[in-house]
């Protein structure tokens, strides 16, 4: 899946840009024409300094910048460093954190019917993740907001477990709706599956993620 490189010290005034319109669930590679050994280097350098800073930094309003990147710089700005590097790397799992806070701040009805859905099926990765109840729009994005500020107070592991919970229940959701609207909208319920397949992969390979940087092996 791609970061501003936003590397200034923690006190530096992020550009507002419009941010992009992201589709729910949809994280597909965004393409690009740069050198990929030095992007990998960027993104990889990038990851380290912005995790870094926000857990030397106990300034809230800099953790709070740093939650918010992706509606200052602009997803694609974020994308375009981060989302081609490996799902099981430090820029791959950071990018995904941003990546399903935007999909759920920018649909938020959507994903809440999906994680509806989904949480009586998954009572325990509904716990971990840590919604309000009700798991409304309104508390879904407070959720993942409080998910990637952990990323940065010094919990980075955590937020990955959380986020990758999230994506189960999400999932799930997503397919018992694809299953519900198979006859009526076949092509729909395909995409639905698809992407519900998806995301049970991004949630494997953030769970792998948390797990290598409680070794401190995630690069």
């Amino acid at each position: 899946m791609q970061f501003h490189p936003a590397l200034a010290p923690p006190a530096t005034t992020f550009r507002h840009h419009k941010p992009k319109p992201f589709a729910p669930v949809d994280f597909d590679p965004f393409e690009g024409g740069a050198d990929p050994a030095r992007v990998s280097e960027a993104a990889h350098l990038s990851a380290h300094a912005l995790v870094q800073a926000g857990t030397l930094n106990q300034d809230p309003d800099v953790r709070e910048r740093l939650v918010r990147l992706s509606e200052d710089e602009g997803l694609e700005a974020i994308a375009e460093l981060w989302s081609k590097a490996p799902a099981r790397s430090l820029p791959g799992a950071l990018w995904r954190l941003y990546a399903i806070r935007a999909a759920t701040i920018n649909n938020p009805e959507t994903m809440a019917s999906f994680f509806t859905s989904g949480a009586h099926q998954a009572q325990v990765e509904r716990v971990v993740a840590g919604a309000a109840e009700p798991p409304g729009a309104k508390e879904l994005s407070a959720m993942t907001s409080s998910i990637l500020t952990g990323a940065f107070d010094g919990e980075f592991d955590v937020a990955l477990e959380r986020t990758a919970a999230y994506c189960r229940v999400i999932a799930l959701g997503q397919a018992g709706q694809a299953d519900d609207a198979e006859f009526a909208h076949p092509e729909r319920a395909t995409l639905m599956t698809s992407r519900a397949h998806s995301l049970l992969k991004t949630a494997e390979d953030l769970e792998y993620a948390a797990a290598s940087w409680r070794r401190g092996e995630l690069d």
